[in-house]
């Protein structure tokens, strides 16, 4: 499989599993005609790959596409001690065609604000008006943007290049396609106990594995037998949104927030509106949407070693993603 493929595979997926739908492809088209105005000096700097991967957090980082691909060395987060970790394992006779991250590097992390655009509509759909949404994260986009300006992006990159080690991240599609997983595996339960919803993620085999690892499912705020209400899952989106949103979403309705992870601001903010709030795991949640996208990278023989962090978890043909 080409390397090239594998990355077209993720942005597929991603796209197929975006909550927004059809509008996916709009903001597609708005891109694209954004782009035939621009200048021809503007042109040449322009990230071409945006008028049709709609997730700046996903990018080829260093490989021309054609390299063929057999082996993949997959972790959420690479950095250059597993760059030199893949070296190493060539040296031993392991194969490594590419290395794969879950977590962005390089261009893919100094852009990781403007894929954030999407919680706007995450929060229309639990009830918060757009304007509404979309003013708060022009707030948090910016907040986030001035924040990666200043880090060292290329530091893992450089160490791939300089090792010929091909190199990729996919970070909103895996996101997308745990989002979506959740909201299939919550979407005909009706009253139920954050205990329910702890026992429901207890069963899906990444929050188990995690749970051995101390690292599983937790109520952060609230207890077993309270009702969880309205569930509003946050498994996409970039990173945090803004701590104004849950005055917002407890009016809409809202009463437990299932999450990956969660500042104590914002934990801070959900309990002021007497929200739930269940941390379902970062590694683990990451793990589940990158496992959903390395099964469909396995169909095509690729093989995957797991590392940094990823709880690999292979499953079978009634699982497939459509």
């Amino acid at each position: 499989m080409k390397l090239r493929k594998v990355y077209e595979l993720a942005v597929e997926l991603g796209k197929r599993n975006d909550m927004r739908g059809e509008y996916v492809y709009k903001l597609l088209e708005e891109k694209q005609k954004e782009y035939e105005k621009l200048p021809a000096d503007e042109k040449n700097i322009f990230d071409q790959e945006t008028l049709h991967n709609p997730y700046s957090d996903t990018r080829i980082l260093v490989g021309s596409g054609e390299e063929e691909i057999k082996t993949i060395m997959c972790g959420i987060d690479i950095e250059t001690p597993e760059i030199l970790l893949a070296d190493r394992l060539n040296q031993k006779g392991q194969k490594i065609d590419m290395v794969l991250a879950h977590h962005p590097e390089g261009i893919a992390y100094a852009s990781l604000y403007d894929v954030m655009h999407i919680q706007a509509d995450m929060l229309e759909e639990a009830g918060v008006p757009i304007n509404i949404g979309e003013a708060l994260m022009t707030e948090r986009i910016s907040e986030v943007r001035r924040t990666i300006m200043p880090m060292n992006h290329q530091r893992a990159v450089d160490a791939a290049r300089l090792l010929d080690i091909p190199f990729m991240c996919v970070h909103s599609p895996a996101d997308n396609l745990v989002d979506h997983f959740l909201r299939q595996q919550f979407k005909d339960e009706e009253y139920l106990t954050l205990g329910d919803v702890l026992e429901i993620l207890n069963n899906i085999p990444e929050y188990k594995k995690a749970g051995e690892l101390k690292a599983g499912p937790r109520i952060i705020l609230g207890d077993k037998k309270k009702r969880a209400g309205k569930i509003f899952i946050k498994m996409t989106g970039g990173t945090s949104g803004s701590e104004k949103a849950y005055e917002k979403m407890a009016a809409a309705g809202v009463g437990t927030i299932i999450g990956m992870h969660m500042q104590e601001k914002h934990r801070e903010a959900a309990k002021a509106h007497h929200i739930n709030v269940i941390i379902a795991g970062h590694m683990a949640s990451d793990s589940l949407g990158m496992n959903l996208f390395l099964d469909e990278l396995e169909k095509e023989k690729v093989t995957i070693i797991p590392c940094a962090g990823l709880l690999r978890v292979a499953r079978g043909k009634e699982h497939e993603l459509h």
